[in-house]
């Protein structure tokens, strides 16, 4: 919204233009839309907010995921549920609902503990990287668990050694799944 609040001259030219400034109130703000998903979650335990950003144009987009996954039933619920909540009269916004995405990185806690026992990458802020499988989450730290390349002492040989490493998230730049396609190959 833009409002027209005066008028200035233009020395070089001598014509009068008006001059604009832009209303930044926001009708829809990201705690209003954390308190409607916040309503809807309350009756559905297992449902969590990953996400929220609302851009300048007012395109909502809302990340949601729960222990068992999200099917589009529940994200066409909660859509619904947030519209229901809004007065497009007011304002004009677009609204995304969508599960957190396996290719996303991980944003909040309940994503490390739904994700025990599976592959992760995690690239600390000192920029080392580690891949192998989350073993433990605590509120303060995670815990993986990787193969690494050591040698041997007598020959200098090259051998895999299973390693635990305790990393907090602190430290955590980004943490992806890793997701491996296997194949069932018969011979």
């Amino acid at each position: 919204m833009y409002i027209c609040t005066g008028f200035f001259l233009k020395q070089t030219k001598g014509t009068i233009r008006p001059f604009f400034i832009s209303s930044m109130e926001r009708l829809v703000t990201k705690e209003h839309i954390t308190q409607l998903v916040e309503q809807f979650i309350a009756g559905n335990d297992d449902l969590f907010l990953v996400e929220i950003t609302i851009s300048p144009s007012a395109q909502i987009s809302v990340a949601v995921d729960s222990e068992q996954g999200v099917d589009i039933d529940r994200c066409v619920a909660l859509s619904r549920h947030i519209e229901g909540n809004l007065n497009r009269e007011e304002e004009d916004f677009e609204l995304t609902v969508a599960s957190a995405g396996l290719s996303e990185p991980l944003k909040v806690h309940r994503q490390y503990v739904k994700n025990v026992g599976r592959n992760v990458a995690i690239v600390l802020k000192n920029g080392e990287k580690f891949i192998g499988k989350l073993t433990d989450v605590n509120p303060d730290e995670v815990q993986i668990e990787y193969e690494e390349i050591v040698k041997t002492e007598p020959k200098g040989k090259k051998k895999k050694i299973c390693t635990q490493k305790t990393i907090t998230f602190a430290d955590i730049k980004k943490t992806t799944i890793e997701i491996s396609v296997k194949s069932n190959k018969t011979k």
